[in-house]
């Protein structure tokens, strides 16, 4: 990926900034909006990054071919813009990691020096048909621990990855919020997610360190169920 802040800029400037209808948006009315960048704008990266905008926040959607990430801008207006990752990791307060994980590696190698100091938000699921045998290891690890080694000096935050896409478009199970559950060793890092978490509609429950992140990884009872937040504490012991 080559690096372009200009692309980002082209792309914005480039479509109408129609206000989103509605009241103030909430991270503006509290004063908490910040700049977030979506490396990733896939099934899971899309809908998040809309939503943030929506509720206020500034958002860089990232690819490697950002020109192609217009209809997201233009859906994420007055709020979007586009750009190649490195572009995103240096614009953004909080970048969201929504690629497979077998590319953080890389991204750790590439943009890494970019997102030392800042929060990471990981909401990646290995699979070993799509990542390979070491997909094996890293759910052996933990997934949160695991892909928090390519990225040293980051906020790290495991979140979003017991999410399916479908859940941004109907929030609810049964009239209850779909619950999130949050795993980092930066309290403030979790508290920061988890309002981010309410402001997609869903509904955070904050559960420790990143070592937990391990329980509710990909196959573990909690995973892309649906599970309310109150399910969530009552599966993984907590209050």
């Amino acid at each position: 990926m080559r690096v372009s802040t200009a692309v980002a800029v082209v792309v914005s400037l480039a479509l109408p900034t129609v206000p989103l209808a509605g009241q103030t948006p909430p991270a503006i009315e509290e004063g908490r909006a910040l700049r977030i960048g979506m490396i990733g704008a896939g099934a899971m990266g899309a809908p998040i990054g809309l939503a943030l905008a929506e509720a206020g926040h500034q958002v860089m959607f990232s690819s490697r071919n950002p020109a192609e990430l217009m209809e997201l801008v233009q859906q994420a207006a007055p709020r979007g813009s586009a750009g190649y990752a490195d572009a995103a990791a240096y614009f953004a307060d909080v970048i969201v990691l929504a690629v497979p994980p077998s590319a953080i590696p890389q991204l750790g190698q590439d943009y890494g020096h970019l997102l030392r100091g800042k929060i990471v938000i990981d909401l990646t699921n290995p699979r070993v048909d799509r990542d390979g045998e070491i997909t094996n290891e890293w759910l052996a690890t933990g997934t949160g621990e695991a892909m928090a080694e390519y990225l040293p000096g980051t906020r790290f935050v495991k979140a979003f990855n017991t999410v399916a896409p479908r859940d941004f478009a109907n929030p609810f199970r049964d009239g209850v919020r779909v619950g999130v559950p949050i795993a980092s060793d930066d309290a403030e890092a979790a508290q920061v997610t988890a309002a981010l978490v309410r402001d997609v509609g869903l509904d955070p429950v904050v559960v420790g360190a990143l070592s937990r992140a391990k329980e509710f990884d990909r196959g573990t009872s909690i995973w892309e169920t649906g599970a309310s937040a109150q399910a969530i504490r009552e599966a993984l012991g907590l209050r």
